[in-house]
């Protein structure tokens, strides 16, 4: 099918306009809608300018807009498809398997030389179907669930903040009503009093109305900051996904139009088809129904000790940064220790009894410290520059700090009895859930915010909560003895340790089902007690209680 320049889609933008009157264009340099497009001049030609065309080549074959799947594919359409979203100078030729990725040749001499596995598109197009219509119709059917959403979210800001208002006045009112008792029972009591009594009657209820006033504003005000925080917080995390949502929105519109325009350019439906579903997945983790069921393919183990260990390695944490390098938290040896691409250590730092860790920018970590010998509760922030490890600051806790985890500027942190959200500055937001029982030992964050998962090890109960701490869901499973590991994925996944069951589980997003079951004691597990998901290598990695070796299974 022949490709035309004609069309305005601006790459890097949300929208895709209209193709344009090649006339207008030469004659004026004005952009105008095209209404048909000539086969034989491969123009295009508004409703002004296609009468003198057919004056002069009246033989010639022209198809409006209501023929519009006989039009070409804009040169800029192409563009866009064949545009790796990474080297912008680059034009997308292959795809590795590997990692199901579309790539250009920088992309595969950057990160995909060694990959097994590398296809040109030319090729793909000849064993795997380009057809478009269903994804067209589920582009349609998300594209309405996303907006659905979008009007939910927006809902739940307006009545957040109509609950504090609601709040404040119901406060207010309740004062006001406890001064006015107090001083009809004072009017009652002053009835047949002297002089003098009522002197002292009027000191009196002076004095107890400022105490009234008092106590509303040193319990009462700090209760209603305390929520109006809270609101701004939520607030500002809702506002955070309703842009997500509206960009999602936009590039799902701009797909959806591309779509129609493509024909049966085979080339172009694989791209296209590719790109969508890396969308749809995006638009799934969203709307929090990302599903899909991972499956291993391979493992291999890898050796994390350093001469300078004196104990077997104790994982308690793992955490993968955006360019692929691992930080492992080692407990038994109280060093986080970077490994590098190959998981070898390249950068070990003692830090006393480290407990879990979570990823804050792409090279920044936040470390969860907590040894009750020493009194120490603390979050270590540590910076990675050029493979090397360098302290940050320091957050000091009141309270025992064994699990943590981060989303958009909040810290969550598990005290083996209560989950409290701080801010990266080290003010406690609340505490969003507490049981005197030892319930929660490690949490995760879903990547849009609206739940937190967290683990009992002793209660071997995976609790799914809301973003205000309510209880959702409750997930006990005889494959998870003892629960020691907890992770959420990018897309949404949820993975779970069993340590004396020496078995990890994905289980779904609502945290009721088991979606599968993924590594176990055949593979080489062995009291597992961290786990992690690499997006760079599509791998699970594993962390072990007395076991120098880290494992990392490929899955897909």
């Amino acid at each position: 099918m022949a490709t035309s320049s004609q069309s305005s889609v601006e790459l890097g933008s949300h929208e895709v306009k209209d193709y344009i009157c090649n006339a207008c264009e030469d004659q004026n340099n004005v952009e105008t809608s095209a209404d048909f497009y000539c086969k034989q001049c491969e123009r295009f030609y508004c409703g002004n300018c296609i009468d003198p065309h057919g004056k002069v080549f009246a033989k010639h074959t022209t198809f409006g807009r209501v023929e519009r799947d006989k039009w070409p594919v804009s040169k800029k359409v192409v563009d866009f498809l064949q545009t790796c979203d990474v080297h912008k100078d680059h034009k997308i030729d292959q795809f590795c398997n590997l990692h199901k990725q579309l790539c250009c040749p920088q992309c595969v001499s950057d990160q995909h030389s060694q990959c097994s596995k590398v296809t040109q598109i030319s090729e793909l197009t000849i064993s795997q179907p380009t057809g478009l219509e269903g994804l067209s119709v589920e582009l349609e059917t998300v594209l309405g669930e996303i907006k659905t959403l979008q009007i939910s979210q927006k809902a739940s800001i307006q009545s957040l903040q109509r609950t504090y208002k609601e709040h404040s006045a119901v406060m207010i009112e309740q004062m006001r009503g406890n001064l006015n008792t107090y001083i009809d029972e004072c009017d009652n009591n002053s009835v047949g009093t002297s002089g003098g009594n009522e002197q002292y009657l009027k000191e009196e209820m002076c004095r107890s109305v400022l105490s009234i006033v008092n106590e509303f504003d040193n319990i009462t005000t700090k209760e209603l900051n305390e929520m109006k925080h809270e609101v701004i917080s939520i607030k500002g995390s809702v506002t955070s996904s309703i842009h997500k949502c509206t960009s999602l929105h936009n590039n799902w519109s701009q797909f959806h139009d591309i779509v129609q325009k493509i024909g049966d350019h085979k080339q172009l439906c694989l791209i296209a088809s590719i790109k969508c579903k890396h969308i749809i997945q995006q638009a799934l983790t969203l709307l929090g129904k990302a599903g899909k069921a991972f499956n291993v393919q391979s493992n291999t183990k890898h050796n994390v000790r350093i001469p300078r260990d004196s104990s077997e390695c104790c994982i308690t944490g793992i955490c993968v940064l955006t360019d692929g390098q691992v930080l492992v938290a080692d407990w038994s040896n109280r060093r986080v220790k970077l490994l590098n691409q190959q998981y070898q250590v390249v950068s070990p730092w003692d830090v006393t009894d480290v407990r879990d860790m979570c990823q804050i920018t792409p090279s920044e970590i936040a470390v969860a410290v907590d040894d009750n010998a020493s009194n120490t509760h603390n979050v270590q922030f540590i910076t990675v520059t050029q493979s090397q490890l360098t302290l940050g600051r320091k957050l000091e806790l009141q309270h025992t700090c064994i699990g943590i985890d981060h989303h958009e500027g909040e810290l969550f942190i598990c005290s083996g009895t209560a989950l409290f959200k701080y801010t990266l500055s080290g003010k406690q937001v609340c505490r969003l859930y507490e049981d005197a029982y030892d319930t929660v030992d490690k949490c995760a964050v879903s990547p849009t915010g609206d739940r937190l998962y967290i683990i009992s090890r002793y209660q071997d109960k995976l609790l799914t909560l809301a973003r205000d701490g309510t209880l959702l869901a409750t997930y006990t499973d005889p494959a998870l003895e003892r629960l020691s590991g907890l992770h959420v994925t990018p897309a949404g996944q949820v993975l779970v340790c069993g340590y004396w069951s020496h078995t990890v589980l994905q289980v779904g997003w609502e945290g009721q089902s088991k979606l599968a079951t993924l590594p176990t004691k055949r593979h080489g597990v062995w009291r597992p007690w961290s786990v992690c998901y690499c997006s760079t290598t599509s791998s699970i990695i594993v962390g072990q209680w007395e076991n120098d070796n880290i494992l990392v299974f490929r899955v897909e």
